[in-house]
């Protein structure tokens, strides 16, 4: 989730409707310029006992963070508690139960992401060694209650604390018990940006049985393959799933902004400190009629802010943000992005995969998003078949796309490679989460504390 560092209490007040796109047509850059941003998340557990560290018990999540300064990170304050790292490689940042994101930088190569996320796994590893704490890498918490965990000093998650349980029964199972790996791509124009929000949208099943990666709650198997992404399907209908709309004729900029404004508010960020403005209009805030903030009128930051708070399976702000991925170990912190790069960021790749998935409909595509946490890729594809039946076509398309990129790093090898997990889970026919089912049930004998081993970075 986002780290703000200051209250932007200079920048400018939403006069205008078209302030509200701005953001969105700022983002499009010419095919040169196109980035990608990695996302990805650990759990952190204490060596000894395997509890969950607090932010302020000794060797806890807050001296985890303040270590980093030895390798250049520095200190991002709120309320006087360090809440996150910036550096070079991004943000290190926390999420509500402590769980540790790393936010990468915009990066040119895939090449260049599997590095970064390389040098911050080494990093955290080391601190961990010295400090007796290890990473997990899960989509959910295998083993933990809501009690056992605990929730860190930002403001916003007090707020989302409070607001989570009277619009979803998940929501702090979102918060508290899960990870995820994601990637922020760019696009070039307001058609650009359709066609891709569209086609990694109807996709996004495919990366989510793919990565599949949490079938355990509190110590035993939940009945799902991907309970992460089950979880969003009760945590707060207002802000989350497939997105209708999107496939609509006159989708755009324009489009997304009218949703968004409908999305309910979480916050208003000012002088440091987040107001509770949950379950609140953005349009009441842009007539002046907020009750937090009577005659108020929101500025540029506050709806930058509010852009981050819509957990859609694809979001849009000045990028698109794939969002379907449990986390997982290094090798697959890599694949997400070289999936999405190669189909979208290659045009004939893109529009291969829209050819693929073009005819699809709405009734389709939601029983496929509603289906595909418990079945993974047995899930049903609207007209027939199941995800198995497209996995490896959709695998091509990505590897061709990222051959035509040409990217290479000093071994002259190209980006493809990191297409590689993925396409042994195809070829196996086994995800991530039915192979952990396949080891507890069998050679673990269903003593769950035996992935702390096995899943640890």
């Amino acid at each position: 989730m986002s780290t703000r560092e200051a209250s932007d209490r200079d920048d400018p007040v939403i006069e205008t409707l078209d302030q509200l796109a701005a953001p969105m047509a700022a983002g499009e850059k010419p095919r040169a310029a196109w980035r990608i941003g990695t996302e990805h998340e650990k759990f952190v557990y204490d060596t000894g006992d395997h509890h969950a560290p607090s932010y302020d018990e000794d060797g806890g999540i807050r001296d985890l963070l303040m270590a980093l300064e030895e390798f250049g990170w520095e200190p991002i304050l709120e309320g006087g508690k360090v809440i996150a790292m910036k550096g070079s490689d991004g943000t290190v940042s926390l999420e509500p139960a402590g769980q540790l994101e790393l936010s990468g930088a915009p990066l040119e190569t895939l090449h260049q992401t599997c590095a970064e996320t390389g040098r911050h796994l080494a990093q955290v590893k080391t601190i961990g060694d010295r400090i007796g704490k290890g990473y997990l890498g899960l989509g959910m918490w295998p083993d933990k209650t809501r009690s056992e965990l605990p929730l860190m000093p930002k403001g916003r998650y007090d707020i989302m604390t409070r607001h989570m349980p009277r619009v979803g029964s998940l929501g702090l199972d979102m918060m508290l018990r899960t990870c995820t790996i994601q990637v922020n791509l760019d696009y070039s124009s307001e058609a650009d940006m359709v066609q891709k929000f569209r086609t990694s949208l109807a996709l996004q099943p495919l990366a989510t049985a793919l990565f599949a990666n949490s079938p355990f709650t509190e110590g035993k198997p939940n009945g799902m393959l991907s309970y992460r992404s089950h979880i969003w399907s009760d945590t707060d209908p207002a802000r989350t799933g497939m997105l209708p709309f999107v496939f609509e004729d006159g989708f755009g900029y324009e489009r997304y902004v009218d949703y968004m404004l409908d999305v309910p508010m979480y916050f208003v960020f000012r002088e440091g400190k987040y107001i509770d403005a949950a379950g609140l209009s953005f349009r009441d805030f842009l007539k002046g009629e907020l009750s937090v903030l009577p005659g108020e009128k929101p500025r540029e930051s506050d709806w930058i802010d509010h852009l981050s708070t819509a957990f859609p399976e694809v979001r849009l702000k000045s990028f698109l943000e794939m969002r379907g991925a449990d986390g997982g170990p290094w090798n697959r912190i890599c694949a997400l992005p070289a999936l999405w790069v190669g189909l979208l960021y290659d045009q004939g790749a893109l529009d291969a995969a829209w050819d693929l998935v073009k005819g699809w409909d709405m009734e389709g595509r939601e029983t496929l998003r509603s289906s595909v946490p418990k079945m993974s890729l047995d899930a049903p594809l609207p007209g027939g078949g199941t995800l198995r039946d497209i996995a490896g076509e959709v695998l091509d398309i990505a590897r061709g796309g990222l051959a035509a990129r040409g990217k290479l790093n000093a071994s002259g090898d190209n980006e493809t490679g990191y297409l590689e997990p993925l396409a042994e889970i195809v070829a196996s026919g086994k995800v991530p989460a039915q192979r952990l089912l396949d080891l507890y049930n069998g050679e673990w004998q269903r003593d769950l504390s035996r992935i702390y081993k096995v899943k640890s970075f």
